[in-house]
């Protein structure tokens, strides 16, 4: 293997919830860090900033030109309206990421983030047709349907048996991590439904559905996705091979709930006969966050760059029981581990301290 000092990460979606956590662990290690990213730079320091829109080729090919990336990590991706239309631009993005980097020949390892929809099926099929048993495991064969994961999954394939670099793919289920303006972030997202349940004098209602409240589920943290991705990309064990990205516990939503409600201030309800998705709960709270934020010194004024209620509708709304089995990871090599209840908790700490969400009164 190589020494340290030739390793140069390009992580793609930078200041996302995946890409952001990964740019800290690998500045820690001592990589030389690009974090690509369309609108604003990495605020982790060491990371040089790569501004470029990653639905344009030539000018991903112009900001890339001159750098030369041994190992690039594919966290981003667009959500387009149609399945049509997320295959067609995710999987150009990944394409076009791996043709702008080409002509460096630089290029030892390539990690791509996808997550439960592979098992699952794509949005306009989700959860349709014969799932796989829980745990999903990664050898299951590929759903009927056209899926985006599948299509960055073959675009990646095709480039490594090209350009002779070896991959990994990382299969994240809901992601607990850090990141303003993300449109998955179900931590977050909690934080500030209970922020509008105090605001208001409403209880903290889960949104989801009675297999969710009742079922096994499990979750990833953020910095334990990006322990995986630095562990498969420097492990020769670990390459050309997919694997599920997990905490490593399992739990009940019946359980959680409440014991994220003592620790945000807010008095829990569970599931009462029917779903209550947060798109109808909070229907109309942002002018209420609004006021709040003024009031309290928020950073953020806008709601919707703070909480994603589809993303996390669409989560707890899951009429299926979700979770992953690790064994293929722990074989190799991986003994990464996270107490799910931790990671939300110490997610609230830095919401509460980057003034992101307000402190509960205590």
């Amino acid at each position: 293997m190589s020494s340290l000092a030739s390793h140069t990460a390009l992580v793609v979606g930078a200041t996302g919830i995946a890409g952001q956590a990964l740019c800290r662990l690998l500045v820690g290690e001592g990589w030389d860090v690009l974090g690509l990213s369309r609108r604003a730079a990495s605020d982790v320091p060491g990371v040089v900033s790569v501004q470029a829109d990653l639905t344009d080729a030539a000018g991903l090919r112009d900001a890339l030109a001159g750098h030369q990336p041994t190992h690039v990590f594919l966290t981003a991706w667009a959500r387009q309206d149609t399945e049509e239309d997320n295959i067609r631009v995710n999987s150009a993005m990944v394409r076009d990421v791996l043709e702008a980097v080409r002509p460096a020949a630089s290029v030892r390892h390539v990690a791509l983030v996808t997550g439960l929809k592979h098992y699952l099926g794509p949005f306009e099929a989700y959860g349709k047709g014969n799932l796989p048993d829980t745990p999903f495991h990664e050898d299951e064969d590929r759903l009927p349907y056209p899926n985006f994961y599948y299509a960055q999954e073959d675009e990646l394939f095709a480039a490594a048996a090209r350009d002779g670099f070896t991959w990994s793919v990382h299969r994240a289920h809901t992601i607990i991590g850090y990141a303003l303006g993300n449109a998955m972030n179900m931590g977050q997202t909690l934080a500030a439904q209970a922020a509008l349940c105090r605001e208001q004098g409403l209880p903290f209602v889960f949104p989801g559905s009675e297999t969710q409240w009742n079922g096994v589920t499990d979750m990833t943290d953020a910095g334990l996705l990006a322990e995986q991705m630095h562990w498969a990309a420097v492990t020769p064990a670990a390459a050309d091979t997919a694997f599920n990205t997990a905490n490593g516990d399992v739990f009940r939503w019946r359980w959680m709930w409440p014991r994220l409600a003592e620790r945000l201030g807010v008095d829990p309800v569970g599931y009462e006969g029917h779903p209550r998705p947060l798109e109808e709960q909070m229907a109309d709270a942002a002018p209420v966050w609004a006021e709040l934020a003024a009031r309290e010194q928020l950073r953020e004024h806008d709601l919707h760059r703070v909480a994603s209620w589809w993303h996390t509708d669409a989560d707890l709304g899951r009429d299926m029981e979700c979770f992953t089995d690790l064994a293929r990871s722990r074989a190799a090599g991986f003994t990464g581990y996270r107490s799910t209840l931790a990671s939300f908790l110490e997610l609230f700490d830095r919401l509460e301290q980057d003034r992101v969400v307000p402190t509960p009164r205590r």
